[in-house]
């Protein structure tokens, strides 16, 4: 009777079913971009080291459970029944208890051990950036040059940069996949982070945190320079700003200033101060608008001026109304902000 019984429930889970739960680890594998696992920075090195080792563990795991699962659906069913009430207490015991305590707490330390091995950077910072996010912006800072920019963090390649981060409003999150961990900004306190890029390049970064509307167009881009071409980019920030000659320009200057956006924005050297929203001193050097909402061209350049709302829903800056003329002017102004 017992033997009929047990022949009823032989195959209470197809084979085809198995075999799909056996995929999902290969599909995942698959899914994984290369880009988001080629790590330019220790930092980022060891992050991915410790994914793989984390991925690795799980495979493991995961066939080891469904080779489990393949013996209890397909063993023989006429071992005796203290035999295999034996075999399964020992299972319980190993499987469920002493393997996956021995695999947590491995994990647990070697990521503790990478957590407190990226607390410190690999050589003193070469300088320090301050950044501070805004809905939905980066302003960036450097205090010992004097230079303060936005959605951009230009930085030398080969060595490490100190990074002092805060918000202006709600939570925000640090994050640059190919150099650095994800770190928090929170109003009213200053948190740190280093980043350190191997080979000059340009990497985008991506606020992490939901912060509102238009969390998703809050990017920015590290742009990591050789040493020469750094400090060449420093000085070209710090150079005094020129006069303007051209007629066009000046009447773009004068019309900048009579519709307001001085009130908002600041250029060095002129008397535009405002600070609601992105310094605008080197503007037109600047590859995006709007914190990596479009290419930063003329023509998405004016469409911004006129209607930011249309491309980014919900930002602090209203839509304008000017003469085409007038615009044109502006425009000309602006692209000599380098």
């Amino acid at each position: 009777m017992n033997h009929q019984k047990s022949d009823s429930y032989r195959r209470p889970v197809s084979r085809r079913t198995v075999l799909l739960l056996a995929g999902i680890p290969l599909l995942v594998a698959s899914g994984c971009g290369v880009r988001a696992l080629d790590p330019a920075g220790p930092a980022a090195a060891a992050i991915a080291n410790l994914w793989r080792v984390m991925l690795a563990l799980s495979i493991v795991i995961f066939v080891g459970v469904m080779a489990t699962l393949a013996v209890a659906i397909w063993g023989r069913r006429e071992d005796d029944e203290g035999r295999r009430e034996k075999v399964g207490r020992h299972l319980v015991v190993i499987g469920g208890f002493l393997l996956p305590a021995i695999v947590i707490l491995g994990l647990m330390a070697y990521n503790t051990y990478v957590s407190v091995d990226l607390e410190k950077p690999p050589s003193a910072p070469a300088l320090t950036v301050s950044v501070r996010s805004n809905q939905w912006w980066w302003h960036v800072h450097y205090p010992d040059h004097d230079i303060t920019t936005a959605n951009e963090i230009h930085i030398p390649a080969g060595q490490s940069v100190a990074l002092q981060l805060t918000s202006d409003d709600v939570i925000h999150a640090f994050w640059v996949p190919a150099l650095q961990g994800k770190r928090d900004m929170m109003p009213d306190h200053v948190g740190h982070l280093w980043l350190q890029a191997d080979e000059p390049g340009t990497y985008r970064g991506q606020c992490a945190e939901f912060c509102g509307r238009q969390h998703a167009k809050m990017e920015f881009l590290v742009i990591s320079h050789e040493q020469e071409a750094f400090q060449s980019w420093v000085e070209e920030r710090q150079a005094p700003r020129p006069e303007l000659s051209d007629e066009q320009a000046l009447r773009g200057e004068d019309v900048f200033m009579e519709y307001g956006c001085g009130d908002c924005h600041t250029i060095r050297g002129s008397d535009a101060n405002g600070e609601l929203g992105p310094d605008l001193t080197t503007l037109a050097a600047r590859r995006e608008l709007g914190a990596g909402t479009v290419a930063n061209t003329r023509e998405n350049l004016g469409a911004w001026i006129l209607n930011a709302q249309a491309f980014k829903p919900g930002n602090l800056m209203p839509p304008v109304s000017m003469p085409d003329e007038d615009l044109q002017d502006l425009l000309v102004y602006l692209e000599t902000l380098r």
